[in-house]
């Protein structure tokens, strides 16, 4: 009985190393790596966060996956001149630049937020040829807000 035993945990080992054999890892080379990531993306979206302190640029293929992205904080700025107009002008070049690697050439712009870099993003995208084909505004707006609070009794 116990050669048995001692029969069924060398088997067990085996069945292990049989099934990683099975599965060989396949391992890219740089250059594979490299081809792989490089995307020809002629038409993106580009989306615009503007706050009061800080304006963040993303850029983004159609179906959403983020492709390059800056902020006004990133590209150098602090304090309070993040949040001019133009930190986001700046922040929108370099955003641009980031993009221009994988093609981009046209983009439909989303704003969202009131702060003041909102438009001039719009002319760093410009400046670097970049075709707009649409602005669109998706800040939020409350449609009636909280509810008040209940009148005080005395």
């Amino acid at each position: 009985m116990a050669d048995d035993k001692d029969k069924v945990k060398e088997e067990a080992p085996k069945k292990a190393d049989e099934k990683a054999e099975a599965k060989p890892k396949i391992k890219l080379t740089a250059e594979q790596k490299k081809r792989s990531k490089r995307r020809s993306i002629v038409e993106g979206n580009l989306h615009v966060h503007a706050s009061y302190n800080n304006t963040i640029i993303t850029i983004t293929e159609p179906n959403g996956d983020v492709i390059a992205w800056a902020s006004a904080g990133g590209s150098g700025f602090k304090g309070a001149r993040k949040a001019t107009p133009y930190a986001a002008q700046i922040a929108a070049e370099n955003a641009v630049q980031k993009a221009k690697i994988y093609g981009l050439e046209r983009v439909h712009a989303y704003v969202k937020g009131v702060g003041s870099g909102r438009d001039q993003a719009m002319r760093g995208v410009t400046a670097n040829d970049i075709e707009l084909l649409s602005i669109t505004d998706i800040t939020g707006m409350p449609h009636n807000g909280c509810r008040k609070k209940k009148r005080r009794r005395v």
